[in-house]
């Protein structure tokens, strides 16, 4: 079982399933071959846990993760949990999710300092991109995901990571 701790209580979910895991690692991987290419900062992999907040405290696992490299300079590689939320998160909707888990993890991760959540949702083929509770886009097949000012010059088309 996965596990993240949610304000002090550990809660269990399922592993990933295939078509979770393969969207997983196709936006992770485009996101790193982007990132060490430019030297931007660091890629994490699914179940890298970031703690978000203490007392409780609050460790949370995205399923892709992009820190920019100022903040890598500053704390260099760590041993155990990164203390702080990323720049960006990237998170894919299992069918076992419901809307209120999905969004109680995006307010979260934007309360804890990141710049930048991506849902992916495989069932209706959209991702939505949350820079802020009010600065929401949605994006269909036939739109680009942007790096923005987050991760300046990565763009991936989403008839590619929905093919």
């Amino acid at each position: 079982m996965r596990r993240e701790l949610v304000r002090g209580e550990v809660r269990e979910m399922a592993p990933a399933g295939d078509e979770h895991g393969e969207l997983a690692m196709t936006i992770g991987s485009e996101l790193r071959q982007h990132v060490k290419t430019n030297r931007l900062g660091r890629v994490y992999a699914a179940e890298t846990g970031f703690i978000i907040s203490r007392n409780p405290d609050t460790v949370r696992a995205p399923d892709a993760a992009f820190v920019r490299q100022e903040v890598i300079d500053a704390t260099g590689r760590l041993r155990g949990f990164r203390s702080g939320a990323p720049d960006l998160a990237i998170e894919v909707i299992s069918p076992g999710d419901s809307y209120t888990e999905v969004q109680e993890k995006v307010v979260e991760w934007l309360e804890a300092g990141c710049r930048m959540v991506v849902t992916i949702d495989p069932r209706r083929c959209i991702v939505t991109v949350y820079r802020s509770r009010h600065d929401i886009e949605i994006l269909t097949e036939e739109d680009t995901l942007s790096g923005g000012d987050v991760v300046e010059g990565w763009a991936l088309p989403l008839s590619d990571l929905f093919a």
